[in-house]
């Protein structure tokens, strides 16, 4: 597979895929018949094919060899030493054991596929150049290739802070109030004697489904009356109201993935605590606060979570709701797109990209306390 991604760099697919069976089937044997030296093998695999990338290329091309050999090494000595059975029961036939290795690898595959448009675009973030592509300097790892100007536009200019101000002022308001309608909608809708729940159900979560464009048309022919109304009535200014529709837009967009949360973290709640606490003396809200929420709390937090990226991250209701005062993160970066083409815009996708993992490194870490606190297991 390696040799068959080398050979098509230079129009020779199938003498790259040659080379590659070979050089996999030496590295097997040498693992094969090393077994007591796997560290030694692995790193004189690394490096000479780390030498060999840099006498036929150049550094870069040095690195993706040193990847390639400790990739290679590591599945020889994985097949060689059994270590692909071991994650398996000791009861499974080898087909059983052949199509869950091959799973995980597919999933490795599929994973791979979704996160690698992402890496061109952190790497290209760092360009000292004005454009979108990879230079010389850059390809052979230069210092003079990279530079963090681009970062020093994003985070120094008010083109960028502003549209990220309102981003940070819209989505939090935004996410508070889909947790907390989509909160209440949750317990609501888990009680069983709550007619026509399915349908509610169906009717609250619809946004998810519905495509963004005809939501977005929706909220226009909705918000641009009310705020219209907002403006002659209460003599709020244009401003705010274009705020106020955005923020309440983005809401709607959020409530599903809190609804969706709690409904699942509801199903392992043991109904017997709520009577008990009624049994007591305790009053509704009391009881939601004291001994319902605080146990169904990571699923109200990763939902928050999942509506605070939806809100950061949208960018088609914000172009049919609000208006220049509200323009958003997002929106600027369209609007760089299609207007200008600058690297700024790179910089500006790496800080969203690294924020949205943080938030959802955080989904995950909830999703596993909330799952000990139901007394399932993490897996």
């Amino acid at each position: 597979m390696f040799g068959f991604v080398g050979g098509n760099m230079v129009a020779q697919p199938m003498l790259g895929a040659l080379i590659g069976a070979v050089l996999g089937a030496a590295i097997a044997f040498v693992a094969d018949t090393n077994l007591n030296r796997r560290t030694a093998v692995r790193w004189a695999t690394i490096g000479v094919l780390a030498l060999a990338g840099l006498v036929f290329g150049n550094v870069g091309t040095a690195v993706s060899g040193a990847i390639i050999g400790a990739v290679l090494s590591w599945a020889a000595y994985w097949l060689a030493t059994g270590a692909y059975g071991m994650t398996v029961p000791i009861y499974y036939t080898p087909g059983q054991t052949l199509w869950h290795n091959s799973f995980k690898f597919i999933c490795g595959l599929i994973f791979f596929f979704l996160v690698a448009p992402l890496i061109p675009v952190m790497w290209l973030s760092f360009n000292a150049e004005d454009f979108f592509t990879f230079t010389p300097e850059m390809l052979n790892f230069q210092a003079e290739g990279y530079s963090l100007k681009h970062y020093r536009d994003f985070l120094g200019t008010d083109e960028w802070m502003v549209p990220l101000k309102n981003s940070l002022i819209i989505a939090p308001i935004a996410t508070i109030i889909s947790v907390t309608l989509g909160t209440l909608a949750a317990i609501g809708l888990s009680q069983s004697h709550v007619p026509g729940r399915q349908a509610i159900m169906a009717i609250l979560i619809s946004p998810m489904i519905v495509p963004l464009i005809i939501s977005a048309t929706g909220m226009f022919f909705f918000y641009a009356p009310l705020g219209n109304w907002l403006e002659a009535t209460l003599g709020l200014s244009q401003s705010f109201v274009g705020f106020v529709k955005v923020i309440l837009a983005h809401a709607v967009l959020g409530i599903p993935f809190v609804i969706i949360t709690v409904t699942a973290t509801l199903v392992g709640f043991d109904r017997s605590l709520t009577r008990a606490a009624a049994s007591m003396g305790s009053n509704p809200v009391r009881t939601f606060f004291r001994v319902q929420m605080p146990l169904i709390l990571p699923g109200v937090i990763s939902g928050g979570l999942f509506a605070f990226i939806t809100s950061f991250d949208e960018v088609v209701v914000v172009l049919f709701v609000g208006s220049a005062q509200q323009q958003t993160l997002p929106w600027q970066m369209f609007t760089g797109l299609r207007e200008q083409i600058s690297p700024t815009i790179l910089a500006a996708a790496t800080i969203l990209v690294l924020v949205s993992i943080m938030l959802l490194t955080t989904v995950e870490l909830l999703r596993r306390r909330s799952e000990r606190l139901r007394g399932l297991s993490p897996a």
